[in-house]
């Protein structure tokens, strides 16, 4: 194949992120007088569900014994979710979350090469904007020509809605592109889609199941190994 357009996945693919998502959530606990502390090993479980509000909703069906949910609860998970994104921006627009090795040189040389990029994420505008910002700079929206993420398909990973929302924008086919992921629900979102995965692992992803990738890497520092993997010239 040609490859015409790369696919990104956000959190835990172009930056290490899910430590601080974890952080900002235990922040916005806090401030609003809940007794919740989501430690590394309880976050590792919490991950099984993709998006914020779902992750704090999965959290109050299946991890708390005997809670009862306030009157309003979507509302309630809803302003949770918002206070644990101003804090979580917050730490990108101080660059306290780099990208990750590698990304950014294959965000500049796969643009000069008149591949197209493109995200398809489960997380929000808001956290893409501030990550991208201090990574790549205050036009960085100008290097993807799709910016699909947090809740304009009505399923999130593993479907693959996002994914098929943004081959639909981009105007190409499953095989014209690639899609770079870093978990198992990213990968099965993918794969649903029908688009050749690769995947990068990070601390929290690493023990899962990539069964169908392409390929597995620990990141991209090895650029020209990962162009030939790809089928592309260094």
């Amino acid at each position: 194949m040609t490859l015409k357009a790369i696919i990104f996945d956000v959190d835990g693919t172009l930056a290490d992120t899910e430590d601080g998502h974890r952080k900002s959530f235990n922040k916005a606990f806090a401030e609003n007088n809940l007794p919740w502390n989501w430690d590394v090993a309880l976050y590792d479980k919490l991950l099984k569900v993709t998006g914020g509000k779902e992750r704090i909703k999965y959290f109050v069906s299946d991890f708390l014994q005997g809670y009862t949910k306030p009157d309003k609860y979507d509302d309630f998970v809803k302003h949770l979710h918002a206070v644990k994104t101003g804090h979580y921006t917050a730490m990108l627009r101080e660059g306290a979350i780099p990208l990750r090795p590698g990304i950014k040189q294959l965000i500049h040389e796969a643009r000069a090469s008149g591949i197209m990029l493109a995200i398809a994420t489960t997380t929000t505008a808001a956290n893409v904007s501030a990550l991208l910002e201090v990574g790549l700079g205050q036009d960085w929206a100008s290097s993807f020509a799709v910016n699909g993420c947090g809740d304009i398909v009505p399923h999130k990973k593993p479907a693959p809605d996002i994914y098929n929302w943004v081959l639909n924008e981009l105007q190409l086919a499953p095989d014209d592109c690639i899609a770079l992921e870093d978990s198992y629900n990213g990968l099965q979102s993918a794969l649903a889609a029908g688009i050749k995965t690769y995947v990068t692992t990070n601390p929290y992803t690493i023990r899962q199941d990539f069964t169908g990738a392409a390929g597995v890497l620990p990141d991209l520092s090895d650029l020209p190994g990962f162009y030939k993997m790809i089928g592309l010239r260094a």
